[in-house]
């Protein structure tokens, strides 16, 4: 049988403490761009909800038709799902780097986020195309 390799007792390198900082740092870029997308997407679905409400409590009001809050809030949300799709491939990337070096990096908890967020826009990206 192998011998296996002795394990460390004791802190961690500088090295290794330097790409846990340098994980943490792409961890905590990700999350900052997650809050903006989120944001971009909940602000899209409200903004369109608020139109509709105005719409359906006063139908005698006119609204514009070619490019009124509807259309704006469905831009809005298109343009929070597109920021996250950019963040998380852009996070992708960085982490490939980061495990060409150090391949003892934890799994990346801000992707499941992001991809639960993702779901959550296309969700109300549906909703609101859908409706008429």
């Amino acid at each position: 049988m192998a011998e296996e390799a002795p394990r460390r007792i004791g802190p961690p390198d500088q090295l290794e403490l330097a790409w846990d900082r340098t994980f943490l740092a792409h961890e905590r870029t990700l999350m900052a761009w997650i809050r903006t997308a989120a944001s971009l997407i909940t602000f899209g679905f409200t903004l369109y909800k608020f139109f509709e409400y105005l719409r359906e409590t006063q139908p005698d009001r006119h609204l514009p038709k070619v490019f009124g809050a509807r259309t704006y809030g469905i831009v809005m949300i298109v343009v929070g799902i597109a920021t996250l799709f950019l963040a998380t491939w852009q996070h992708r990337q960085s982490m490939k780097t980061v495990r060409r070096y150090y391949p003892e990096a934890p799994r990346s908890l801000a992707l499941l986020l992001s991809g639960l967020v993702s779901a959550l826009g296309l969700l109300a990206l549906l909703a609101a195309a859908l409706q008429q």
